[in-house]
């Protein structure tokens, strides 16, 4: 029987779902700042960095990143994974 912290962590990691996706190598391809993408996307920096970290997000902050990226919506794979 594990113990009681291992049992919280794995209910927090499915919690927490990682989605790997392109947001920084996109946002850093076009040489922009968190910050200059979370301005034109009108969110956080700290949704951009969760965003680029892999934690799962509205849809509506993923279209908000897609087109402060310059791309259109039908681009959103190349950005955010199929899922």
């Amino acid at each position: 029987m594990g113990s009681p912290g291992k049992e919280k962590g794995k209910f927090e990691k499915e919690k927490g779902k990682v989605e790997p996706n392109n947001v920084r190598k996109v946002r850093e391809g076009l040489l922009l700042s968190k910050a200059e993408l979370a301005r034109r996307a009108r969110i956080s920096v700290l949704t951009i960095d969760r965003v680029e970290k892999g934690m799962a997000c509205r849809m509506d902050t993923k279209r908000k990143i897609i087109l402060s990226l310059g791309l259109k919506l039908s681009d959103r794979d190349k950005v955010f994974n199929k899922g």
